[in-house]
């Protein structure tokens, strides 16, 4: 069964790192993961927590851990992993990138052929319906002009990550990140999944839209 594994940090605890080794076959060998940086923009693969990312799946027994970056790279390419970690960081830069490749397509593809796709951050985001969340609460690092907030909607409900990081979003008038939330969600009429940075879920094919 196709599954997505969603973070707001990778692979931040022992549990989550414990979480998604469930999730892979017994024998990993031969198994290949590739690290899409894309929405890192100037730093890509040179990131600390893309290099993090490297190391923890080299520490779970991966041989082959690629870099990819889909503003560049032929996405195509995606075809030869065996697991897609779509890393964090600009997530209309990233959605951006993901659309004009044509990597939403590939990834479309890669959930039917049962891919195991890692979202963090940005990553997540990217998988659910839309990214008006990230309008409503980052739309000063929308640098690509972003309109049309569509995702890849793998996923039939909204996606904030770093749900309990008010450093990150607070929006000068006191209310609280689940405040704006539930007016969002009342607004919209769409659920939102909330991810704090030391939690993760696994979507099953079942819940994912295609």
């Amino acid at each position: 069964m196709a599954k997505l594994f969603l973070t707001s940090c990778g692979f931040l605890t022992e549990e989550i790192k414990n979480q998604f080794i469930k999730l892979l076959p017994k024998n990993r060998t031969g198994m290949k993961v590739t690290i899409i940086t894309t929405a890192s923009m100037q730093q890509k693969e040179e990131n600390k927590y893309i290099q993090k990312a490297k190391n923890d799946f080299q520490e779970m027994g991966f041989k082959q851990v690629d870099f990819m970056d889909i503003e560049f790279d032929e996405p195509k390419r995606l075809k030869q992993y065996d697991v897609v970690y779509i890393a964090g960081g600009n997530p209309f830069y990233l959605l951006h990138h993901v659309r004009k490749s044509g990597a939403n397509e590939i990834l479309k593809e890669m959930i039917r052929e049962e891919v195991l796709i890692v979202g963090v951050s940005a990553g997540s985001m990217i998988l659910g319906d839309n990214i008006q969340l990230a309008h409503l609460f980052t739309s000063d690092i929308n640098i690509v002009k972003m309109k049309d907030y569509t995702a890849l909607q793998f996923v039939n409900r909204n996606i904030l990550t770093h749900y309990d990081r008010n450093d990150l979003f607070s929006d000068g008038r006191g209310e609280s990140i689940e405040e704006r939330l539930q007016n969002f969600e009342a607004k919209c009429q769409n659920k939102i999944l909330r991810l704090k940075d030391n939690e993760s879920t696994t979507i099953n094919l079942t819940n994912i839209r295609l």
